[in-house]
């Protein structure tokens, strides 16, 4: 990861569900939808982020799901500060904090998805990731013949995710991809363009000119091209999970 994983806006708004938890994991819920489930891996910014919960208000009504957001950092959230004083971000250890929060917590997150149907009863899930919850999307993905864990997923401008991770997925996968991205690469975009189509799955691989890294949950939507970039992000995965939930 890099310090463009702590860029961007925070948008007004003010989100309508509630908090609740998933298998003793804090958790932001929209939506009431008793067969489809939607779990949102986070970004640097966690489950508090208004952004996302805002999203997942989104994605409870247009794609007519029950959407969980749960807190994967253990209650240490970054602060929302870095948006408005970039100086602010100069300064975070944003290696150590990612030392403590990486990909040691998957056994946390695949908890929280298999217990969508095996104890909630969901008859299809699937699962987005924005930036650091993009390697977890893969690795659930990976899981999908196992116990049928998640139908789909999604990912927009993932980080710290592997060519092994992409090779593994046995479920259809959706790309939201910027056209600027240090972490998904010109190489890595061509690998997975080259290696999911090959394993037979369905695959969604939407291209953003112009974007940069981040901007499907921390657009400038004062900016007309990145509140269109967003717009389009936000309704490519809704039409993904209707598509596939339902």
């Amino acid at each position: 990861m890099s310090q463009c994983c702590l860029s961007g806006f925070r948008w007004s708004g003010t989100p309508s569900g509630k908090e609740e938890t998933l298998e003793a994991v804090s958790t932001y819920t929209a939506g009431s939808n008793k067969d489809a489930a939607i779990i949102i891996i986070h970004d640097i910014f966690g489950w508090t982020f208004p952004n996302a919960r805002l999203l997942a208000d989104h994605f409870a009504e247009e794609a007519n799901a029950t959407v969980y957001l749960p807190d994967f950092f253990e209650g240490e959230n970054v602060s929302e500060d870095m948006l408005l004083d970039p100086e602010k971000s100069k300064t975070f250890d944003l290696m150590a904090f990612i030392g403590r929060h990486g990909k040691s917590t998957f056994p946390t997150i695949s908890g929280c998805v298999r217990a969508l149907k095996q104890k909630h009863g969901f008859k299809k899930a699937g699962a987005i990731g924005y930036c650091w919850g993009g390697w977890a999307v893969f690795q659930l993905g990976g899981l999908g013949g196992e116990d049928n864990v998640v139908d789909c997923i999604s990912t927009a401008h993932p980080s710290i995710f592997t060519r092994e991770e992409i090779a593994a997925v046995k479920v259809p996968v959706q790309i939201l991809a910027p056209e600027h991205d240090t972490q998904l690469t010109p190489e890595l975009k061509e690998y997975c363009n080259k290696t999911i189509p090959s394993l037979n799955l369905d695959y969604d691989y939407q291209y953003f000119p112009g974007m940069s890294h981040g901007f499907a949950v921390r657009a400038d939507l004062n900016d007309e091209a990145q509140k269109k970039g967003l717009e389009r992000a936000k309704n490519a995965a809704v039409y993904w999970f209707l598509s596939r939930l339902h």
